[in-house]
């Protein structure tokens, strides 16, 4: 059986091509950064796993999947190989994606983009410049 599931976010907003033919059919490539369990000193923390889907939920992928977003994909490993242009054999392994879903709220989402708030050696955090009209006392 050949069955993989991975939960990690985007490394960059997904692209979306069309075959030639014709019935043009949409193929979607996106990288997903899986989590190690265990990190060891000197080892990368995570695996860059490279998708490939296709049809309308490729372009679902494209509309609505964005860059650093956590998602859950569940497909096979697929292997292949070709010839590069100096000659040399390349092998590729990557994921065929059959299920895809987003694994974290919109909220969740958007607070995991935005800069940490700021704090002063007191522990207070700094008011932005210009947000003084919107507090609620003086």
């Amino acid at each position: 059986m050949n069955k993989v599931i991975l939960v990690g976010r985007l490394t960059r907003d997904p692209e979306v091509r069309y075959s030639q033919g014709r019935e043009a059919l949409a193929i979607g490539r996106y990288t997903i950064a899986v989590d190690r369990k265990y990190k060891r000193e000197g080892e990368p923390t995570a695996d860059f796993i490279p998708c490939v889907i296709f049809g309308k939920a490729a372009e679902f992928a494209e509309k609505y999947f964005r860059q650093a977003m956590r998602i859950s994909i569940s497909g096979r490993i697929q292997t292949g190989s070709y010839t590069n242009r100096d000659g040399h054999k390349v092998y590729t392994t990557e994921v065929i994606v059959e299920e895809q879903e987003f694994a974290e709220s919109k909220r969740e989402s958007q607070q995991g983009q935005q800069a940490p708030p700021k704090y002063d050696g007191d522990g207070f955090m700094n008011i932005p410049e210009g947000i003084d009209e919107e507090l609620p006392f003086n």
